[in-house]
């Protein structure tokens, strides 16, 4: 019998927490089980999830309507192993000095308010960062 492997824990964070993280968190949920575990934040939390992010998720059959718009904090980035940010402040300003985890900046425009094609390019572009992602860690 083999060791059971720690799952890598990863945080996406961008501004709201109503687009971009929440596309990467349903993501990785979806494409990483067994390998990964995932959550998202904000730095200004909204406090709700887009509802054209949640549309855009469902059109490829990710069900991220039960997610929260959560707010940043200290004891997300301490339970990551992997902080991923999506057009916020990079990584090296929201982790502390004793966060010890890898950490990714990806810039990724906000599709809010753009059209619909737009939303469906980048939700397509996190979708192969994800998988990329999971490839190289999970």
């Amino acid at each position: 019998m083999g060791h059971a492997r720690r799952l890598k824990k990863v945080l996406f964070v961008c501004v709201g927490n109503t687009c971009l993280s929440q596309m990467a968190e349903g993501f990785a949920n979806c494409f990483g089980k067994g390998k990964i575990e995932a959550r998202s934040a904000g730095t200004s939390a909204a406090g709700v999830v887009n509802s054209y992010t949640i549309d855009a998720m469902k059109e490829i059959g990710i069900d991220i309507s039960g997610h929260a718009s959560d707010q940043l904090t200290r004891e997300e980035i301490e339970w990551a192993d992997i902080v991923v940010t999506l057009g916020c402040a990079p990584a090296d300003t929201l982790c502390p000095a004793s966060f010890d985890g890898k950490k990714y900046d990806w810039k990724v425009p906000d599709p809010l308010g753009r059209p619909w094609g737009f939303m469906q390019m980048v939700r397509d572009s996190i979708g192969e960062r994800v998988k990329g992602l999971i490839d190289d860690e999970g």
